[in-house]
């Protein structure tokens, strides 16, 4: 069998030139200068142990070791994170002209990689919260260890926590990436954007949707298959869509939300209220409500 190699090859070469025409990237030059899914796997992977050594460290890290363990993995994974910081602004810089001069980009990398370091305790801290929510909120749950290596919502939320950080300080490509590994790992799609207080716990977990502009509150609880999405996209006079405008719920705190329940466009469920499976929601919600599928709701007093 004989493929005809060279005429693939060179229609690849024009499907690509004809992107890059309407892309206006035809001086690209150099090497890649995007983000890497495999490295930033493996820093991904190395942060999880930095953050719970003993849990999702190596198989045979001892307690007496962990901080020499800590200290060696940290310096490797930040070395590595800033490349992909600094691939993320050369991006930034040459297609989105996001900063002003590309010789600031290792200093401005430093900055960022220096400050999500410092930030690490204070992560570890808040996913703690989430762990004791999953622990306590799943009768099945025999243990935080269980919980930290079995659970979907728990490595969801790791990734999360630290996507959000990178979102924050508008690297959107390097949080994307991350956000991404963490749904094809889990089931379980939250974007980089979306403001989530401590105690947060996610049941079972696949198919859940969290939208960027969400925001949610404190030792709130949702299960499978929920949707916290859009009810519409605004366009602007040329038909073109809108971007980074609030178009998704605001959970307020306590708030339990049952599988299969849609919640869509810039409304609020209260404090406390309980949403029941299946529901279809495109209005408020008032605090310590009961909505089920019948549409009947009434407070909790």
């Amino acid at each position: 069998m004989a493929w005809n190699i060279h005429k693939i090859v060179d229609d690849l070469q024009q499907v690509r030139h004809e992107w890059r025409v309407q892309q206006n990237s035809l001086k690209e030059e150099g090497g890649r200068e995007l983000p890497s899914r495999a490295e930033i796997k493996k820093i991904m992977d190395d942060l999880c142990g930095i953050l719970f050594p003993m849990r999702l460290g190596p198989h045979d890290l001892r307690q007496h070791s962990e901080n020499f363990y800590i200290a060696h993995t940290l310096e490797k994974t930040l070395y590595a994170l800033l490349e992909q910081v600094k691939l993320n602004l050369s991006y930034d810089y040459k297609y989105r002209k996001q900063i002003e001069n590309p010789v600031d980009i290792q200093h401005l990398a430093e900055e960022i990689v220096g400050d999500f370091a410092e930030q690490l305790p204070k992560i570890r801290k808040i996913l703690d919260t989430d762990v004791i929510a999953a622990y306590e909120g799943d009768p099945a749950a025999r243990s935080v260890d269980e919980v930290l290596l079995c659970y979907p919502g728990i490595l969801a939320i790791i990734y999360h926590r630290i996507a959000h950080e990178f979102y924050r300080k508008d690297l959107s490509l390097l949080a994307r990436i991350i956000a991404e590994l963490s749904h094809s790992k889990t089931g379980i799609d939250i974007h980089p954007g979306a403001q989530i207080g401590q105690g947060f716990f996610i049941d079972h977990g696949t198919g859940v949707v969290i939208g960027e502009t969400c925001i949610i509150g404190q030792n709130v609880r949702i299960y499978q298959a929920v949707t916290l999405g859009a009810k519409r996209f605004e366009i602007d006079n040329e038909g073109r869509l809108q971007k980074e405008y609030a178009r998704h719920p605001i959970v307020e705190d306590n708030v339990v939300i049952y599988a299969g329940a849609t919640i869509l466009g810039r409304i609020t469920i209260g404090k406390g209220a309980v949403i029941g499976g299946n529901v279809w929601i495109t209005q408020s919600v008032e605090a310590n409500s009961f909505v089920l599928q019948s549409h009947a709701s009434k407070s909790q007093n």
